[in-house]
């Protein structure tokens, strides 16, 4: 029988309970066929979630760890050697350099170019230059392809978080895991296709840069927490019995099933979709998460036990962010392992406008240890080969001291947009090389430009995906995560 949505609330039990097994039915058969692949995008009841999409040529990646580290890392200090900032250092820039360019903070006027306290060395047979603070990493430098010209239109951190996560410094657009997973699905069951965890302080942009945007809301990045419940509100509470629960979760299935088929409204079917995958992932994620199951030589080679051995920062958060992002590591590759199609692992603060040195050392203590033992366990598995491992930022740091008003002295860096660096290891990437080059001091990209746009296009091709035909409509407009830009960067392919 049709209904109306004004005549729900006066049917009949019979009709209820008639057109509910209806609804849910439908719903529980069309979820069978797009899991084994048998149902069209967008088939099936009006406002079903579409199924999962082939993808549009072979991929090399099935998986995604991407590890976000929040603030602008400084390329001239990490990544990108520049001895003549130490020749220069104390000296002002010529006036071309700063000449209609905003700053976040710098007062050009007195500003003068810093030079890096720390001490780079090469890596690997390729003979990386990385700081020495990355020996971990540094280690799988002939895994890694390390690009040192990336560039972006963003200067502060929000809009920028969004531009790497989204493609775009406006809100409510999906990210790249959400654009990934809408495309091609999950292969896991019991757990999210995309997964957050963090570590340091809070993301400064929220849950905004995790987002589906105008995707179903199925697709959005789920927070995972390191300790504790894994996922805040996923236990039943102690007092609900098992039997309320269970005919609470029916009763509630069943609800949005009817009220679907009165409006045709496609969240229903994410909130559907949503609420049965958490009912599985109350038995997969304490398993997940319990890491004591793991070998204690592998669970030292991560550092989960790590303490902060006397360092402090004013960023990157207490003594507990050692052992939380070496936790985060190991839980991402157990949820690769289980089919999770995107873990994105969020490590705040970089954002080293004063004492730099210290601050960067607390940093790369935190996070380069857990990294190394990352690529060496999914090395050692045979899963780095289908899992792209990246490391971004959303901006890097001015080659100039930052002289903000109020500061005892110039320790730090400001937000530099036009010039940073990042890598890329795994899942296809040609490891071993250096893409692109910036000028003597790191102010300009000097060649082979990567823009934010080119760094999606080229992951979305590592996923055997076209980002000009990876749309969604949205008000009337095709949208994808590159917009109306982006090239592939065919260099860092295999």
């Amino acid at each position: 029988m049709s209904l109306d949505p004004i005549d729900i609330a006066r049917i009949t039990r019979r009709d209820f309970l008639v057109n509910a097994a209806r609804g849910v039915g439908g719903l529980a058969f069309a979820s069978l066929l797009g899991r084994d692949g048998l149902l069209a995008a967008g088939a099936g009841l009006p406002g079903a979630v579409p199924a999962a999409h082939l993808p549009h040529f072979a991929p090399r990646a099935k998986n995604c760890i991407f590890l976000y580290m929040e603030g602008g890392v400084s390329q001239v200090d990490l990544f990108d050697p520049k001895p003549k900032l130490n020749e220069l250092h104390g000296q002002k820039l010529p006036e071309s350099f700063t000449k209609n360019v905003r700053f976040a903070f710098i007062q050009k006027d007195s500003a003068v170019i810093l030079g890096s306290p720390n001490p780079f060395r090469r890596y690997g047979q390729c003979g990386h230059e990385m700081s020495g603070l990355l020996p971990h990493i540094g280690r799988h430098a002939d895994d890694i392809a390390l690009v040192r010209s990336m560039h972006t239109e963003a200067f502060n951190h929000h809009p920028g978080e969004l531009l790497m996560y989204s493609g775009s410094m406006s809100l409510g657009r999906p990210s790249v895991g959400s654009w990934i997973n809408y495309a091609l699905g999950s292969p896991s069951q019991n757990l999210p296709g995309y997964v957050v965890l963090t570590a340091g302080r809070a993301p400064s942009g929220g849950n905004t840069m995790f987002s589906s945007g105008f995707l179903p809301s199925n697709f959005a990045g789920v927070p995972f927490r390191a300790q504790g419940e894994p996922v805040q509100d996923l236990n039943t509470p102690a007092e609900l019995s098992p039997e309320a629960r269970h005919l609470g979760l029916e009763a509630l299935r069943d609800l949005n099933a009817l009220r679907q088929k009165a409006v045709g409204d496609p969240e229903i079917a994410s909130r559907i979709a949503s609420y049965e995958l958490a009912a599985r992932m109350q038995v997969a994620a304490p398993e997940l998460t319990d890491l004591s199951r793991e070998p204690e030589a592998l669970r030292a080679a991560y550092g989960v036990e790590r303490d902060a051995a006397g360092l402090k920062t004013q960023r990157g958060g207490g003594p507990d962010a050692f052992k939380t992002f070496a936790k985060n590591c190991l839980l991402a590759r157990r949820m690769v392992e289980r089919g999770v199609r995107f873990v994105a692992i969020h490590h705040a603060s970089w954002d080293h406008h004063n004492d730099l040195e210290s601050d960067m050392q607390f940093n790369c203590r935190v996070v380069d240890q857990p990294v190394g033992a990352l690529l060496a366990d999914l090395k050692q598995r045979g899963l780095l080969d289908e899992t792209l491992v990246v490391w971004a930022s959303e901006f890097g740091r001015t080659p100039l001291g930052e002289n903000r008003p109020g500061f005892a002295k110039v320790s730090g860096r400001d937000h530099h947009p036009f010039a940073y660096s990042m890598w890329m290891a795994g899942g296809g990437i040609r490891g071993g090389q250096v893409i692109g080059s910036t000028d003597d001091i790191g102010w300009n990209v000097a060649s082979e430009p990567v823009h934010v746009h080119d760094f999606h296009a080229t992951m979305l091709h590592l996923f055997g995906l076209n980002h000009e035909k990876l749309t969604y409509r949205h008000q009337g407009r095709d949208f994808r995560l590159t917009d109306v830009a982006g090239e592939v960067v065919r260099k860092l392919i295999a």
